[in-house]
């Protein structure tokens, strides 16, 4: 997949994150119904390996689903084993390079001049700026733009509705968004919650296309 293409497309990625693999295979499949169609699936979850190779199965070949947290190769590896199409990490990591070499584009972790560097070394396609809010929020990325102002940045961690308005008008190509999004719904909680959230959420995202951001 293209994964800077979707990140510019959609905007908005979905982090699932859960303590019940059923659920969270439940909070996948909403968020793509109610259009959060760029979701990745962290690797700190319970069984996210199943969750992935059962959402994919489910989604078939062509819905954009990553696998986020990845921490090394063998992360890299099991994860394209079941299913995934991107990898997200939290870091600069060996990760990046295997991803790679299987032909996942990545969103590297970074939160420095010399991380951003040395994941662009390793071929990364764009730029989780973690953990942005404690990184120092919107005006960090909007530091960051003066030395790099054509890379792609992802900020992701502690994003709220108000705080991705925010980035999106700082130049931000999409923002990643865990809790605020999925509450407690990858452990079993309400779906019906997690349609508004989703909503909230893509409302901000329609309001930044027409504002030109």
């Amino acid at each position: 997949m293209d994964l800077l293409a979707a990140l510019r497309s959609h905007r908005l990625l979905g982090i699932v994150r859960g303590g019940d693999a059923d659920a969270a295979l439940k909070t996948v499949l909403t968020l793509i119904e109610e259009g959060v169609t760029l979701v990745e699936v962290s690797l700190s979850g319970r069984d996210a390996l199943d969750v992935i190779a059962r959402a994919r199965a489910a989604l078939g070949p062509d819905a954009p689903l990553g696998a986020g947290t990845v921490l090394s190769a063998d992360d890299a590896r099991a994860a394209h084993r079941a299913g995934a199409d991107f990898v997200v990490t939290p870091a600069v990591s060996d990760g990046i390079t295997a991803a790679r070499e299987l032909g996942l584009p990545v969103l590297a972790g970074v939160m420095t001049p010399s991380d951003i560097l040395a994941a662009r070394r390793l071929g990364a396609d764009a730029f989780k700026i973690f953990p942005a809010e404690q990184a120092g929020g919107p005006g960090y990325l909007r530091a960051l733009r003066g030395p790099f102002p054509e890379l792609p940045f992802v900020p992701v961690g502690g994003v709220d509705a108000v705080a991705a308005r925010e980035y999106l008008a700082r130049g931000a190509v999409a923002v990643g968004v865990g809790s605020p999004l999925i509450g407690d719904a990858a452990d079993g909680g309400g779906l019906d919650e997690l349609r508004t959230r989703a909503g909230e959420f893509l409302d901000v995202i329609r309001e930044a296309a027409e504002d030109g951001r």
